[in-house]
């Protein structure tokens, strides 16, 4: 399905004005080949630990997208190349990091959607650390898992239910 945020925007200010449709801060960056994705949210919480994102990407993905909340740190990345790819091999529409990523020109040659804060070369540390399926916090609105997310160039959109 190609959509436009901007357009669903228009198309539903009265979700907007409900609360049911609600628009992250324009912080994030949108990586890889896709101009955008969309899909059911895996919520995670995890802090500068990717052992739980790698593990839940190792999953079959079914057009979901996984929603990291890793508390906004810009001191390591939670997303490489490797997991991207991962990703895109078990069928992820994308990923969608309240932190960093790294590897970007790999992340920019795959065709699985990644947003991002920004980027940072270090990458974390692997202890399994974190909560999965819980509401995350992330700048802008809660996301709670089966959520619907709505990413691309213009921003990042979560809503109750589905969109037309």
């Amino acid at each position: 399905m190609s959509f436009a945020t901007a357009d669903l925007c228009d198309a539903h200010e009265n979700l907007l004005a409900l609360g049911t449709l609600r628009v992250l801060e324009p912080v994030f960056h949108l990586f890889s080949r896709t101009a955008y994705f969309s899909g059911q949210a895996v919520t995670l919480k995890v802090f500068e630990d990717n052992a739980l994102v790698r593990a839940t990407l190792e999953e079959e993905g079914a057009g979901r997208v996984l929603v990291v909340d890793g508390g906004g740190s810009l001191r390591c990345a939670l997303v490489g190349g490797n997991l991207a790819e991962i990703a895109q091999q078990n069928g992820w529409a994308g990923i969608v990091v309240n932190g960093c990523v790294r590897d970007s020109l790999e992340i920019n040659e795959l065709d699985v959607g990644v947003a991002a804060l920004t980027t940072c070369p270090r990458r974390p540390q692997k202890r399994g650390a974190g909560e999965r399926d819980v509401p995350v916090s992330l700048p802008g609105a809660l996301v709670h898992p089966g959520e619907w997310i709505y990413v691309d160039l213009d921003g990042v959109l979560v809503a109750n239910v589905a969109l037309d």
